[in-house]
């Protein structure tokens, strides 16, 4: 079935696309219009259960919230702050309780306090001003964090702007595109969304590719509580994100692009729209040689569902279905978006691609690490005394990023969940042992992933966190594979249990659990989830053990 859908979602392609089409059926009055579902079913020749079945999985198309007026961040970086409850009481005092609902996150994770409200973001002491922003007499409001580097400073430099990205991409134009992807190879890129994989292999793949359409797609998605450094690129530094796709829709062959970017990130989809269409306006592009280039970069807002971060799943929203993890094989460089040869990356790989082209892949390699090259963006909490946003080289120590960049913190801190939910939960002694890469993290039993640096406050039980973390799970879940629907509800139940009651959690149960997550799960939501339970267990065995029998 989800072949066929996709089939047919295919002939209209991404210039009438089925997704964005399900997005625009929410009704005026609320929930969705379903005379348009079924009128958009009858368009694309899908089911209407098939168009209701996929709209209704999104928190901002799901008719149960079409009701909310503002949402709160509830995501980990908030909680631990413990500032969303006061917020939370300071709206009811201005929306009925039932208009309140909660999102995952809105990276303002430096100053906390966050809530979205008449589609834009807020944070700090926005809340103040919430009778104008209820209003709609104030909008946008200033957003300030400190953005510092250490090192070589690719992604930070003020020096690369837009019109300088534009010219290099015309200059590129001009090179044979094995030349460019032999460059990206040398440079030892690395997938910065957090499995690390080598973009040089993953653009070749596609570029063997014999298909009709191929495409690249940027997963903007940033979904993992604590992070905010694709946001910053994204309304920083669009310009070299989408160099990063238009260059590597030319190494590949593929004449499209796709920016999916999450609905938390309101502000960031108006600029990287904005700057997509003076991207597209050098196009087609004839050769000096009289070769015609062409090629179009799409933005496209999501919807609200963590597990679009995970590739497959969104590949097949884009394409007007339920998000649902693929199994793999076959994988998206064979078979993609709409089916076909698809390269998928995020932001901040894209991000590199300039430098790596304008300065050379050794130059980039000469950064770092042997195995980890390049530099890092870093998201430091609020937690810190210096929160904010830095680029470090990889390699660089873990405690210089935490004492020196982030300056401490402003309370006793006695671990960090580095690299989102699924990341390694590190505790304070082990600061010392780790160097921002992929290596160090890996060989002490943690994940750099998206490098967000979560601090958890001495103050702050563990079991109530890792409860937050099963719930995050539960809640974000695509549910279509048991382990992860079914194990992350009964891991929330199991800490709620122990902690509202005399009941001790059986080891051996739990230990099972935990391993048919990791072992069972079709994708990281599910299979990434045991790590930070079990560092926390392995590291905090006093504090959580009295749970346990």
């Amino acid at each position: 079935m989800s072949k066929n859908v996709r089939n047919l979602s295919f002939r209209k392609g991404m210039e009438d696309n089925l997704f964005e089409n399900l997005a625009e059926t929410q009704s005026e009055t609320g929930g969705l219009d379903q005379e348009k579902i079924k009128s958009l079913a009858d368009k694309y020749l899908i089911g209407n259960a098939n168009a209701y079945g996929a709209a209704t999985f999104y928190d901002f198309l799901n008719p149960e919230k079409s009701n909310k007026k503002v949402f709160t961040c509830a995501g980990s970086a908030c909680m631990l702050a413990g500032t969303q409850k006061e917020l939370h009481q300071c709206l009811e005092k201005h929306f009925d309780a039932s208009e309140i609902g909660e999102v995952y996150c809105l990276g303002r994770c430096y100053e906390n306090n966050a809530f979205h409200i008449n589609g834009l973001n807020y944070s700090g002491d926005d809340i103040q001003q919430i009778d104008a922003l209820k209003t709609g007499k104030v909008k946008a409001l200033p957003d300030h964090y400190h953005v510092g580097s250490m090192g070589k400073g690719i992604l930070t430099d003020p020096k690369i702007t837009h019109e300088l990205c534009e010219r290099t991409l015309t200059q590129l134009l001009e090179r044979d595109p094995d030349a460019l992807l032999a460059e990206i190879s040398e440079s030892g890129l690395r997938g910065r969304g957090g499995a690390g994989f080598p973009l040089g292999i993953k653009l070749a793949g596609v570029k063997k590719e014999v298909a009709d359409q191929k495409y690249i797609v940027c997963n903007a998605d940033e979904g993992d509580p604590g992070a905010f450094s694709d946001r910053y690129l994204m309304e920083q530094r669009a310009h070299l994100v989408l160099f990063g796709m238009a260059v590597s829709g030319y190494i590949t062959g593929a004449t499209e692009s796709v920016l999916y970017i999450r609905a938390e990130y309101p502000e960031a989809i108006e600029i990287t729209r904005q700057a997509a269409e003076s991207f597209n306006k050098l196009y087609p592009y004839t050769k000096a040689n009289g070769e015609v280039v062409d090629h179009k970069i799409f933005v496209v807002k999501a919807q609200g569902a963590y597990i679009c971060g995970e590739e497959t799943a969104l590949l097949s929203s884009l394409e007007g279905l339920r998000p649902e993890v693929r199994t793999r094989p076959p994988f998206p460089v064979q078979y993609g978006l709409f089916g076909k040869p698809t390269a998928v990356n995020n932001v901040e790989t894209l991000a590199n691609l300039h430098f790596i082209l304008t300065e050379g892949g050794a130059a980039y390699k000469a950064v770092g690490t042997a195995k980890s090259s390049g530099t890092k963006l870093l998201s430091l909490d609020s937690h810190f005394n210096r929160p904010g946003l830095y680029e470090v080289d990889m390699g660089t120590p873990l405690s210089v990023a935490i004492r020196e960049l982030g300056g401490g913190h402003k309370e006793p801190v006695k671990a960090f969940h580095i690299g989102g939910p699924l990341g390694g939960l590190v505790p304070m002694s082990k600061i010392d042992d780790l160097t921002i890469d992929f290596e160090t993290f890996a060989a002490n039993g943690f994940l750099l992933g998206h490098a967000s640096i979560l601090s958890i406050p001495t103050r702050f039980p563990l079991v109530e966190y890792l409860e937050h973390l099963f719930a995050f799970t539960a809640h974000e879940s695509c549910g279509k594979c048991f382990p992860c629907r079914i194990g992350s509800t009964r891991g929330k139940e199991l800490l709620q249990k122990a902690q509202t009651s005399d009941y001790k959690i059986d080891r051996e149960l739990w230990n099972d659990l935990i391993d048919t997550l990791e072992k069972g799960s079709l994708c990281a939501l599910g299979g990434g989830l045991p790590l930070p339970v079990k560092n926390a267990m392995q590291y905090f065995p006093e504090e959580l053990g009295v749970y346990f029998k």
